[in-house]
């Protein structure tokens, strides 16, 4: 009988060739899709190949599944020349790498002028257990910000905050001084959702509000020893400012259980006023609104950036600065020769020429340049749908230095309105001013086999204990008794491991 993981080798094995040489003319890849795979023969997929030079035998594999499927072919002899690896930090990757089925880029990109690293904070935060197995694909190292409905703050006579306290501020007028005009007191300041990540670092706004407090990120040096975010003093500060909002009723009543996937929906709905999230997140509220009126979606969104503490001290949430890496494999990919000739064509696809067809797709065919913005056309016309898919929710996924919130040597997408104009440059401005405070985490280039191996029993533990507090189910005292039962199950095993990790790299 063919079991489910059987069945999903052999997948594997069908969709991206077996375990033998690279042919220098085809290149096979692995990379996730977010929408209908594209057809070889079509546009982009031909003017990819035009550019690189290479025949390209791409298993486009559904995100849902991605990791799951990366960890079967990781299993199997069958291994494409390069692959998309979402985890690069996870214990499947870990272990085939360390076992030599990747090549180690650590020193091998200088020659290459488009992959070597453009930010070396990120190349940092790339790192496999200190070293770099993969090209990582590039994000925003700062997103964090504030976003709030700037059609309430201009009624109530409010700017955007420039510190915590403004902050708090504005979520009481926006819930007790009637901000949507309607008479009835129906709305509130902050929206928070429950957060679905599994590790108690997980970019949540939590641990935004954590880092603006002066906690560690995740975890940092205090006294010459590594210490966690939620073991400090600054945590508990950082709590009660949280409670704070939460038990004078400043949130959305469901905040332990409202879904981050309708995170948008109170804030479009005129029920809450203020997300803590990603900057990219304001776009896309310009974008709900624009659907509801076009008349008026501009009126409807502010941001601003990491808060200050009242006292002038600051300190901003970072980002990782990338998504994952392209890795190539030594299955396939066996001689120096071999991956200079891989590692070219990627240089190629990283190039600004690569860029704009991997970001943006074919000039003149489905965009044109506005003002050094790129402006969809045709739009309409079925053949440039494809177009668009095919770049949207496929190619741009193997984007190294351009991809999604990057346009680096790409085209950014131009916006209609003045007040998304001003947004796009209040981005990049906002994002180049926290850089200069930002909290990086120390740990991200290095592997606890602890935490791997026993993480997904211990992470939950300070995580729900932060819940249980914020809603009244756990006082102060039970709460740090939790956090000891984190340290005895193995928190200072982890610890004591990423320090060492830490050390050893130089960090």
């Amino acid at each position: 009988m063919l079991t489910l993981t059987t069945a999903l080798a052999l997948s594997a094995c069908s969709d991206v060739g077996g375990g033998t040489e690279a042919d220098g003319d085809t290149l096979t890849m692995m990379v996730p899709l977010f929408g209908t795979a594209p057809d070889p023969q079509g546009e982009i997929h031909q003017a990819v190949e035009k550019l690189t030079g290479k025949k390209l035998s791409i298993s486009w594999t559904p995100n849902a599944e991605y990791n799951e499927k990366v960890n079967v072919v990781l299993a199997s002899d069958s291994i494409p020349d390069v692959m998309v690896i979402q985890d690069n930090k996870g214990p499947s990757f870990v272990q085939a790498a360390k076992a030599g089925a990747f090549w180690d880029l650590t020193d091998k990109l200088d020659k290459y002028p488009n992959l070597k690293p453009k930010s070396e904070q990120a190349w940092i935060n790339s790192k496999t257990d200190g070293r770099n197995y993969g090209v990582y694909r590039v994000r925003p190292l700062l997103r964090s910000a504030v976003v709030l409905r700037k059609d309430w703050l201009d009624k109530l006579g409010l700017e955007p905050p420039k510190t915590t306290e403004d902050l708090y501020e504005i979520a009481k007028a926006f819930t007790e001084r009637d901000p949507d005009g309607n008479g009835e007191k129906d709305t509130y300041g902050l929206i928070l959702p429950k957060w679905p990540g599994t590790n108690f670092a997980a970019s949540s706004p939590y641990n935004v509000i954590d880092v603006w407090f002066g906690t560690p990120n995740n975890v940092g040096m205090r006294d010459g020893k590594l210490v966690p975010e939620f073991d400090v003093p600054e945590f508990w500060e950082a709590q009660k400012y949280i409670k704070r909002f939460i038990d004078e009723g400043l949130v959305n009543p469901d905040w332990a259980t409202l879904d981050t996937g309708r995170w948008n929906d109170p804030f479009v709905q005129g029920k809450g006023g203020i997300i803590i999230d990603v900057n990219v997140r304001a776009g896309e509220l310009f974008d709900e609104f624009k659907e509801l009126d076009r008349e008026t979606y501009h009126e409807k969104v502010a941001m601003a950036g990491n808060l200050s503490l009242p006292d002038g001290r600051k300190f901003s949430y970072p980002f990782t600065g990338f998504n994952g890496i392209v890795a190539i494999s030594k299955q396939r990919v066996r001689t120096e020769e071999q991956l200079d000739d891989v590692l070219r064509t990627l240089d190629r696809l990283a190039a600004k020429e690569g860029a704009i067809l991997l970001n943006n797709g074919i000039e003149g065919r489905n965009f044109r340049v506005e003002d050094g913005y790129a402006v969809k056309i045709n739009d309409q016309d079925p053949a440039v749908k494809v177009i668009n898919n095919d770049v949207d929710f496929a190619f741009i996924q193997l984007g190294m230095t351009s991809s999604v919130g990057v346009a680096g040597d790409a085209y950014e997408w131009m916006r209609p309105s003045e007040a998304e104009k001003e947004w796009l440059e209040q981005r990049d401005e906002l994002m180049n001013l926290d850089l200069q405070t930002a909290v990086h985490d120390p740990s991200l280039p290095v592997i606890s086999q602890t935490a791997v191996e026993r993480g997904a029993t211990l992470n939950p533990i300070p995580t729900d204990a932060r819940v249980k507090y914020l809603a009244g189910e756990l006082t102060e005292e039970q709460f740090r008794a939790e956090i000891k039962r984190w340290y005895d199950s193995g928190g200072t095993q982890i610890l004591a491991e990423l320090q060492a990790g830490i050390a050893k790299i130089g960090g």
